[in-house]
């Protein structure tokens, strides 16, 4: 069996003048889950740093990172393109604004809005 290698336990921590020093542990602090009435998202066209070509882009999200993954697939699937979630923002190829509005207000998330031009 090979020997686990104790400063990797560390995150990153070299040196603690601290004699009472505990190093944190990995457990993240569990994200509460905001209803969707609560949410306030913003839906704006967005084509800064990507060489012009447009997409749409949903901030404002507040879960956990999973709910973030789940609503994003299911809102490229909705519009039936590609993008991405992370950051606590969503990104959906092309502008699709109206058709992210309506989805999102069906689900529930009634303080979203239309953002930008």
């Amino acid at each position: 069996m090979a020997k686990q290698n104790q400063w990797k336990n560390l995150n990153g921590l070299v040196f603690s003048t601290d004699p009472n020093y505990q190093p944190p542990t990995e457990d993240e602090p569990a994200t509460e889950m905001v209803p969707p009435q609560q949410q306030r998202l913003r839906v704006q066209l967005d084509k800064k740093q990507r060489k012009g070509k447009a997409v749409t882009l949903i901030t404002g999200f507040a879960g956990s990172d999973d709910e973030l993954k789940e609503l994003g697939k299911a809102l490229k699937m909705h519009c039936g393109v590609g993008g991405s979630a992370k950051d606590h923002e969503i990104i959906v190829q092309g502008d699709q604004r109206d058709k992210v509005l309506k989805y999102l207000l069906d689900k529930g998330y009634t303080q979203t809005k239309k953002s930008g031009g």
